[in-house]
């Protein structure tokens, strides 16, 4: 049976919102193709009708990711609450690709980094539009030491296994990024 080209379309987007998951949840090198291919549905057989190479998913995988992050709303102090909040500590496998990716990406192909750069690159320039209108400064400088700050205090609060540090590195990086009165 002959698939459409929008069935083509939907599995394709289906094996790349399962490596997506899988791969924030798990890093990159505990996932197999199979466990992708099972995740989103289809048949091991049909993952290089799509891609060439585990490698080439997970470029495409990350630009998928980042496309997604990047079309969020602009309220940098709800973003900043949302972000670093034990929900998104707790669901690394729905949350920024890029505290959970990031690390990893550095030992992978060229375009595997290019994707995670265009990705960065969106944020960083969502950030600087979504900074107040107090900020005078160079807001780009401004812009990256927050989403910075952001993905590093993620990453930390992730990594320990003690859970009140790992809370108190949530709530104190809030804090320093949203200084009260």
């Amino acid at each position: 049976m002959r698939v459409t080209q929008e069935q083509m379309r939907e599995n394709r987007r289906r094996i790349l919102d399962a490596a997506s998951r899988l791969y924030r949840e798990k890093g990159y090198d505990a996932v197999g193709v199979a466990e992708v291919m099972k995740a989103a549905g289809l048949t091991h057989g049909g993952f290089y009708g799509h891609f060439s190479s585990k490698e080439d998913l997970m470029a495409h995988a990350i630009a998928h990711m980042t496309s997604e992050a990047s079309g969020k709303g602009s309220d940098l102090s709800a973003f900043v609450a949302t972000y670093l909040s034990p929900a998104h500590r707790d669901d690394a496998a729905n949350g920024c690709p890029m505290a959970a990716l990031a690390a990893d990406v550095r030992h992978r192909p060229p375009a595997t980094r290019a994707a995670m750069t265009t990705g960065i690159r969106a944020q960083i320039d969502r950030l600087v539009q979504a900074l107040p209108d107090s900020v005078d400064t160079d807001r780009r400088r401004e812009a990256i030491g927050t989403y910075a700050a952001m993905i590093g205090g993620l990453v930390l609060a992730r990594a320990v296994d003690d859970p009140a540090l790992s809370e108190e590195i949530l709530d104190e990086t809030r804090a320093w990024m949203n200084p009260g009165p």
